[in-house]
């Protein structure tokens, strides 16, 4: 994930204290909400219990455990988008040109700036904007009226300390601000929880059952996780018969980019395959490769 800016809890009036408080209410015996393990992952009290215990009791339940780690061991720079990637606007950008980053950028929420953004403002919600825009054709823009607030934390703040702010605040969005008071960073309520629960889409995502998309002929947009070999099936070329590519360490269309860079690929990054496939970078995050776009080309006879 790039950047992102999705309703992963919503922005009703129920609030997260609500969603906290009905949790147990859905629970089944041996198998905690997902609220309920947030909270005892970040209660130290409990630390040692979740250690030892949940593993061996409910061995289904050990990748849960260490997620839940994650919110005492990890901290915001670990998970947190770098500053060149992030998607924001200024305060005085028009209507259309506001619709067209929302439309592109496919996200719900982004940072609003004045002059730069080191000097942010606070952020826009496509909600927001649909109910006071959406069906007024000619109300002027005034971003400065709309943006809601954001949070500020430093790069070392625990996960954990920075959900349970989210939650009191009701905030999703958070800027990581430098030692010097500049922009480092964002981080998202969604990126937060993907340490504990893994990687969460939503419908403008691509479909799970889908690992790609044709988008013309010769253009694929796919998952990073799509598996080599079925793609190659469609394609109808082989990936990793190239002496630079060892087949026997990759598996997904992600590992082999990964691979074919030598390093962690950013987004808008494109990565040329030996014998002529690009791969165009759509979205990723400092952790992981998401999404790509395929462009296939012929093979050049020697």
């Amino acid at each position: 994930m790039a950047l992102s800016g999705k309703d992963t809890m919503g922005d009703n009036g129920e609030g997260p204290s609500s969603a906290a408080q009905s949790a147990p209410q859905d629970e089944t015996e041996g198998s905690p909400g997902i609220w309920t393990r947030l909270r005892q992952a970040m209660s130290p009290a409990q630390e040692t219990e979740t250690d030892e215990k949940a593993p061996h009791e409910n061995p289904r339940a050990s990748g849960s455990v260490l997620g839940m780690l994650n919110l005492r061991r990890m901290r915001v720079e670990d998970v947190s988008i770098p500053k060149p990637d992030i998607v924001a606007v200024p305060v005085s950008i028009t209507k259309d040109e506001l619709v067209e980053v929302f439309r592109e950028s496919g996200l719900t929420r982004v940072p609003v700036y004045d002059g730069t953004l080191d000097t942010p403002i606070g952020a826009a919600n496509l909600k927001d904007f649909a109910l006071k825009h959406g069906f007024n054709g000619d109300t002027p823009l005034d971003l400065r009226e709309m943006v809601r607030p954001l949070i500020y934390v430093p790069p070392s703040m625990p996960l954990g300390v920075l959900l349970q702010k989210m939650q009191a605040e009701r905030i999703h969005m958070a800027l990581v601000i430098d030692e010097y008071g500049g922009t480092d960073g964002l981080v998202t309520i969604e990126d937060v929880i993907e340490q504990v629960v893994g990687e969460i889409e939503d419908e403008h995502d691509i479909e799970e059952a889908k690992s790609w998309v044709m988008e013309k002929p010769g253009c694929y947009l796919a998952q990073a996780r799509t598996d080599l070999e079925d793609f190659e099936a469609e394609i109808g070329m082989a990936l990793t018969d190239h002496d630079e590519i060892d087949e026997e360490e990759i598996d997904t269309l992600g590992g082999l980019v990964t691979m074919l860079a030598g390093h962690l690929p950013a987004r808008g990054e494109v990565i040329v395959h030996p014998d002529g496939p690009e791969f165009e970078v759509v979205d990723a995050d400092p952790r992981r490769v998401k999404r790509l776009r395929v462009r296939i080309a012929s093979k050049t006879n020697g």
